[in-house]
Order: C-alpha cells, then sequence, then structure tokens
C-alpha cells in the first residue's frame, strides 16, 4: 500500500506537497490545465502588481478628465472611479476562466509595498473564485530614518488590512532580511495571515554597460538558495501554528524530502518547471512518492517536522550550521 502524499496548506486539503509557484506557467487556464494534469496540487498565479494598477487607474483619470473642465457641468456626467473596475479587469477574467477549468485550489497573487487599494483588490479576487491569497509584498527600503521596526509594522498592517477584509486565507510571501525573522513570523501570524512562504527572490538591479542604465536581470533559482528556507522552516515549525510554504532552490525530489523532514507544508516550484518542462512535475511526484514508501512512513503528515529544531538531535546545525566542521570537511576534502 502506497503512503499518503496528502498535505494541508492555508486551510485547503492538497493531494500532494507540490504547488506550481507564480509564473508564466500559471497565468492561464491552458496551462494550469496542464499543470494540474500532470499532478501538480495547487497553483499560484501571477502575481497583480501594485504599479500595474495605479498605471491603470492612471489612465483613467485621464480619460475622466479629458476635455471636461470645458463645462462647469461636466465632470457630472462621467461614472465615480470608486465603482469603476479598472486594472484588474483581465486578472479577475483569467482568474475566473481557471477555476472554470481545473479542480485544484487556486491562490491569487498581490505584489506591492503599501496598503493602498489592496483590500478592495483582495475582495475582487475573492468575489471571482479565489481560494487564497498570497501577498507578495516587495519593499525595499531607502530612507535612513525609517526603523526596522517602521518596515516590520508596514507589513503588519497590510496584512491585517488585508485579513479582515476577506473570508478566505491569507498567505504572506516575505524576503529572508529582516533583523529577527523568529519574532517577525509570529507577528504576522497574530496579524491574520494563516501562511507565510519563505522566501521571496527579488530581482536584482543590473548595469548595462553600453547604456549605462540600470536594469533588473532575471536569474533563475539554483538548489544552493534552498539551504535559506530549509535552516528558517525548521526553526519555525514548532513556533506558529500557520502554514509554511518553501519556495526557492527546489529543483528535485531530495529537495522536498528535505523541506517536508524541517516542517513545510509545501514546496512551491518555478525554476525546475521552466528549466525542464511542466511534464517534469510528474516525475518530481513520483520520487517523492517512492522515497516516503521506501522509508517507511504512512504519510507525508508523518514524515513532516521530524527534522524541525525541536525535534532535531542536531538543532544546533539549523542555527549555526556548525561553520568550524564545514570548514575542515571542505579542506579535508581538497
Amino acid at each position: 500500500m502506497r503512503a499518503d502524499l496528502t498535505t494541508y496548506y492555508l486551510g485547503l486539503s492538497l493531494k500532494n506537497p507540490i504547488v506550481a509557484a507564480a509564473s508564466p506557467l500559471t497565468g492561464d487556464a491552458d496551462s494550469l490545465c496542464r499543470l494540474e494534469q500532470v499532478g501538480i496540487a495547487a497553483a499560484v498565479l501571477p502575481s497583480l502588481f501594485e504599479e500595474q494598477i495605479m498605471r491603470d487607474e492612471q489612465r483613467i483619470h485621464a480619460m475622466y478628465e479629458y476635455q471636461a473642465y470645458s463645462s462647469a457641468e461636466s465632470l457630472s456626467y462621467f461614472p465615480q472611479l470608486a465603482g469603476y473596475n479598472v486594472g484588474p479587469r483581465d486578472y479577475l477574467r483569467m482568474l475566473e476562466s481557471a477555476k472554470q477549468a481545473v479542480a485544484i485550489p487556486l491562490i491569487a497573487s498581490l505584489n506591492g509595498s503599501s496598503p493602498g487599494g489592496w483590500v478592495h483588490y483582495a475582495k475582487l479576487m475573492q468575489e471571482s473564485g479565489a481560494d487564497a491569497i498570497e501577498l507578495n509584498v516587495y519593499f525595499v527600503p531607502t530612507d535612513p530614518l525609517m526603523t526596522a521596526d517602521d518596515v516590520e509594522s508596514r507589513y503588519i498592517d497590510l496584512v491585517a488590512a488585508v485579513s479582515q477584509s476577506i473570508t478566505i486565507p491569507v498567505a504572506v510571501k516575505i524576503g529572508s532580511q529582516f533583523s529577527n525573522i523568529a519574532n517577525f513570523v509570529p507577528r504576522l501570524v497574530q496579524a491574520g495571515a494563516a501562511g507565510i512562504v519563505l522566501f521571496n527572490r527579488y530581482l536584482e538591479p543590473d548595469i548595462n554597460l553600453q547604456t549605462l542604465q540600470v536594469t533588473p536581470q532575471l536569474v533563475l533559482s539554483n538548489r544552493h538558495e534552498l539551504r535559506l528556507p530549509l535552516r528558517w522552516i525548521g526553526i519555525l515549525r514548532d513556533q506558529v501554528s500557520a502554514s509554511l510554504a518553501a519556495t526557492s532552490g527546489i529543483h528535485y525530489a531530495e529537495d522536498v524530502i528535505k523541506l517536508l523532514l524541517v516542517g513545510a507544508d509545501v514546496c512551491m516550484i518555478t525554476s525546475t518547471l521552466l528549466k525542464h518542462g511542466i511534464e517534469f512535475a510528474s516525475e518530481l511526484i513520483g520520487q517523492v512518492q517512492d522515497w516516503v514508501d521506501i522509508n517507511d512512513y504512512q504519510s507525508v503528515q508523518q514524515l513532516k517536522g521530524s527534522m524541525s529544531y525541536g525535534n532535531c538531535s542536531d538543532s544546533g546545525n539549523l542555527e549555526r550550521a556548525n561553520y568550524m566542521k564545514a570548514i575542515v570537511s571542505y579542506t579535508a576534502a581538497q
């Protein structure tokens, strides 16, 4: 009898722990159907970006006021913008279409840095059928007067505002550069986050030497990046009851197993699908199944968290990773 791969994320029952992270592969119904067919348990849709919303709203404002002041009464003939659906219309249509095409849970994504209209758009996403919402907060503090507490409060306030406005669960995708993640994550959960996604891979700037322009550059993840979420999920697993999702550096079945052992509820993949194709997900899930069976686990639930900080005999390695031992081992191998 084969082990049960069922896991639970944001209160959703998933047939296995492999989730497609936000990417071009999750942006249309046909691609989502293919992901479902190869066994993906859930998918995060591409993000609706704050810049996109603001740009579209500005266009509507321009249309609203174009030649309107030629008459003192003219503005009264236009609809109020508060009730006008700008920006996310195409996104919501895509979400509605996808919900009709697939049975797997779909998680909508909002990407921004300020509370702004997130509450409004989160409500629209819920109305369009999203099973959950992922807040992909992208904020780079550059003000030297802004303290660490100011930065974290910005996240806390956003999570509280969105989670209190909708009834579906909210996950928060965060970066790793906080002064104390072990303090920050429980505060996010207290504010209403049902899950935490560790960690966001921010686009880093580069310089084009021909044009002397600063340009963003997308680099796919590598397997070494797995170690950061591995450490922090292991530390956080015993501290919070919220769901924990791992992302970054997950390319093969052994990566998934390691993250489940320290306490991840799901593993979100993108780079490996872009490199190897959507069909690779079937092979990945099959290899996870084989490992769980061969090692006599009855279920993913039994395996999950068995090597978290609180359950691991050498938990100190999750903190400092035993630097001296690692250095000696590396030197001896040369």
